[in-house]
């Protein structure tokens, strides 16, 4: 047979199997079948084809017989023409292929039986199945796919990446070679594809390795706005679809007086699927070669990692008069996190450095005036609750004897002396908690437990007016507290809600040791003590309607009878010292924080809580109510060794005044405050407001902060200060910064920054200058200037610097 066949001009469809006639392909595809498989069959019988076209059963069988029967495929083209003496079969017209969740258009696919080859001409599109997709003139193929050549290609990836090229060549079905080829992010689809980007790499060859997941280029400059700006012989990064690869991670740049210059370079490691190691290396000007190391490992039931970082001073004596003038000094750090199964899981994070100062002077955890080392065991269900935990803590403040005014005297130390000292070693806390899962006596009864051990080796003492307070006590003491309570809510025909309530907590105390200066603590080895209680809460919720609004105004009150508080500034308090009387705990049984602590006497909690939906204009939620101690010793007006209740608000048998407002308008502006008022005479005692809103490009917080004095626990004056911040979005991308710390009081600016940004999905950047005056005492301000450059999928940059050196 000679010459040339071609099907009716009009859509042909073939489909295998189970397709029909111009139907568009869903699912995964899956088989050995290849893409060009239809048309190899079509070049194997064309005869019967041409004779069966119409026949779908015949056409069907044909491609069964090569194919594996699970896969699925789909050709449609206009024409499909068959040259006999070159053994070539071609589809002609909008031809697409749909095969295994690849997808193949263009004007014509050409199948040279002879050669093994597959071409496809104009307008030529490739949707693979991970969703990437290429573009071209032209595309050519083995019959395996494994080896290929394109001409003025552009590939896109899903994960908004792009690569353009004059050509490319695949080899062994995983190197891609582009020639004169450009890499780099967009931010919308929609962005024409010959539009500078903000940022690209032109390089003169950029291979693509899909095993080891790697893009590298040879003759690579980094443009910005189509205009160069370095020029790299050579580079390399991972591919945007690998998330962990070996290599070098984006430097950042170091300056301090103290250490000098330096540039940080992190290497990243990846030991296998499960673990890897960064080592950083900083030389530094000043102090020579700062080396850090984290190990990370997963494993089969959880995770650990090890962090270390270590120097030998060249000068030391840069930091004279603080515990980092020495020559060797370093940190160490492990974290863990391990299930045991669905409901436990039990883990570390534990911490030691070498001296109190480095985590700070070498920014490498510089966030925190402690650092935290637990070990700790938790189970959560449904009902119950258990939690274990050990603590030690060490200081990162330096000693400083004179700090404050209030000295405690002999014969206890100095205010700011002996830190690490006064730090308690927690061994351990334990927590639990359980809810019975049927009613009892037709309500709710659950049980809490807690025990804390922990051990001080000097007491933390100050003084004030002569009386000595004290944050924590020498010794060992062990408290183990057990809590068991019920209640149950009654609602009668009217909407009434009664709530009949009753507990008990037991405490047991084991003091061991104690400083027998603290001559209000008791010289006991064992205190038992208990605390009954009962009482009933009352609420009547009114709900209001009207056409455009929804109201609920519900009076509350509660009564508590119990007996008075026993061994009150007879035992230590380190877990019950923060006493914030407010909204959220105005109908608490029990306003301490905790249980060293138990608030005793009888006392009734009043108040009035508003709920308001405005349809279209927001909501509103306000609280106000007080409470009143009616018999019995009140807790808070008696001295504990910390002066706990006093300058709370509820030292007098009638407390301050609290109350809370919320507003949201539902169109971005929030509005918040919650106060306390003096009983007598209302003045404020402590108030909180904030606001904050986003207006088109415009968003803006601001925030007020009232702290009444507090002499017994060594504050004694007033504080106020406002808190500000906004943001203006100028044009699409850019946007202005700006935050302010203000103290009313002293009429000083505690922190201040401004800074200018750009973000888009591909590149960011910020410029920011900031002051800080809140460690100063009179020392010049510090002055900081931030600068952050983030590349999408190549990394981000950092640079801070003080402005004064």
């Amino acid at each position: 047979m000679s010459g040339s066949s071609v099907l009716p001009p009009n859509r042909v469809g073939v489909r295998h199997p189970g397709r029909a006639f111009g139907c568009g392909l869903k699912g995964a595809l899956r088989g050995s079948i290849s893409l060009v498989a239809v048309l190899a069959v079509l070049a194997s019988a064309p005869g019967a084809v041409l004779a069966q076209a119409q026949d779908d059963s015949t056409i069907e069988k044909m491609l069964t017989r090569n194919a594996d029967p699970k896969s699925q495929m789909l050709l449609e083209a206009t024409e499909l023409e068959y040259n006999f003496d070159k053994d070539i079969v071609s589809a002609i017209g909008d031809v697409q292929i749909y095969y295994e969740g690849n997808t193949l258009e263009a004007d014509r696919v050409t199948l040279d039986r002879k050669k093994a080859r597959l071409y496809a001409t104009g307008n030529v599109r490739l949707t693979e199945p991970e969703g990437n997709v290429i573009e071209s003139d032209s595309l050519e193929l083995s019959d395996d796919f494994r080896n290929g050549f394109v001409r003025q290609l552009r590939v896109e990836t899903i994960q908004r990446t792009r690569f353009t090229a004059e050509s490319a060549e695949r080899k062994n079905g995983e190197t891609t070679t582009f020639k004169n080829g450009i890499y780099t992010v967009y931010t919308k689809p929609t962005n024409p594809p010959d539009k500078p980007p903000l940022w690209r790499i032109k390089a003169t060859k950029i291979v693509h390795k899909e095993k080891e997941r790697t893009v590298y280029y040879e003759g690579a400059r980094l443009e910005f706005w189509g205009v160069p700006i370095a020029y790299l012989p050579f580079m390399s990064h991972p591919d945007p679809t690998l998330k962990r690869k070996s290599g070098f991670l984006t430097p950042t740049t170091v300056y301090d007086e103290k250490v000098g210059v330096g540039v940080s370079v992190p290497y990243y490691w990846v030991l296998g699927p499960d673990k890897d190691l960064t080592f950083t290396a900083t030389p530094l000007s000043k102090q020579g070669p700062l080396l850090e190391a984290m190990w990370r490992q997963r494993l089969e039931n959880g995770k650990y990692s090890i962090s270390l970082a270590g120097i030998h001073q060249a000068k030391p004596e840069n930091f004279s008069g603080s515990s980092g003038d020495r020559e060797w000094r370093g940190y160490a750090n492990t974290k863990g996190e391990f299930t045991i199964n669905e409901r436990w899981k039990w883990g570390w994070d534990l911490s030691r450095m070498s001296d109190r100062a480095f985590v700070k002077d070498y920014e490498i955890d510089s966030n925190s005036d402690a650092l935290t080392s637990s070990v700790y065991l938790t189970g959560l269900s449904e009902r119950n609750y258990f939690d274990v935990h050990a603590y030690a803590f060490q200081i990162t403040q330096e000693d400083d004897p004179d700090s404050g005014d209030a000295n405690a005297g002999a014969p206890f130390s100095d205010v700011g002396a002996n830190l690490q000292d006064k730090q308690p070693i927690v061994h351990p806390v334990i927590d639990y908690s359980y809810i019975w899962d049927n009613p009892v006596v037709g309500g709710e009864l659950s049980f809490a437990g807690n025990l804390t051990s922990l051990t001080r080796n000097e007491t933390d003492a100050f003084a004030y007016n002569g009386i000595r307070r004290f944050r924590g006590v020498e010794g060992t003491f062990t408290r183990t507290s057990v809590k068991a309570q019920w209640r149950r809510t009654l609602i009668d025909p009217i909407g009434q809600m009664f709530t009949p309530f009753a507990y008990v907590k037991a405490d047991l105390y084991f003091l061991q040791s104690a400083d027998k200066n603290v001559s209000t603590l008791t010289d006991e080895a064992f205190v038992a003590r208990a605390m009954p209680a009962v009482g009933l809460e009352y609420r009547y919720p009114f709900l209001i309607t009207t056409g455009g609004s929804s109201h609920v105004i519900e009076p509350i009150a509660q009564i508590i009878v119990r007996p008075s508080e026993q061994r009150i500034g007879e035992l230590p308090n380190d877990d019950a010292q923060s006493l914030v009387f407010d909204d959220t705990n105005l109908f608490q049984w029990d306003k301490f924080s905790g249980n060293d602590r138990s608030e005793g006497g009888t006392r009734a909690n009043v108040g009035f809580q508003y709920k308001g939906q405005f349809h279209g204009l927001g909501s509103v939620n306000a609280l106000f109510g007080r409470s009143f101690h009616i018999a019995g010793t009140n807790s808070y007006a008696t001295d504990d060794v910390l002066a706990t209740g006093t300058n709370s608000g509820l030292e007098s048998d009638d407390s301050d005044y609290v109350s809370r407002v919320y507003f949201d308008t539902n169109l971005g502006l929030r509005f918040g405050a919650r106060a306390r008022f003096d009983n007598d005479n209302f003045a404020v005692r402590r108030a909180e407001v904030q606001a904050s809103g986003t207006r088109g490009p415009f968003s803006a917080s601001l925030g007020y902060a009232f702290l009444g004095a507090k002499p017994a626990q060594g504050i004694d004056d007033d504080r106020e200060e406002i808190l500000g911040a906004g943001s203006l979005r100028l044009l699409t991308n850019w946007r202005v910064f700006g935050s302010v710390r203000y103290d009313l009081r002293n009429s000083t600016t505690v922190r201040d920054a401004v800074g200018l940004g750009y973000d888009d999905e591909g590149f960011s950047a910020s410029l920011a200058y900031a002051e800080d005056r809140s460690r100063n005492d009179g020392d010049p301000v510090d002055k900081t200037i931030y600068l952050r450059i983030g590349l999408r999928t190549l990394g981000d940059t950092q640079l801070s610097t003080n402005a004064d050196r």
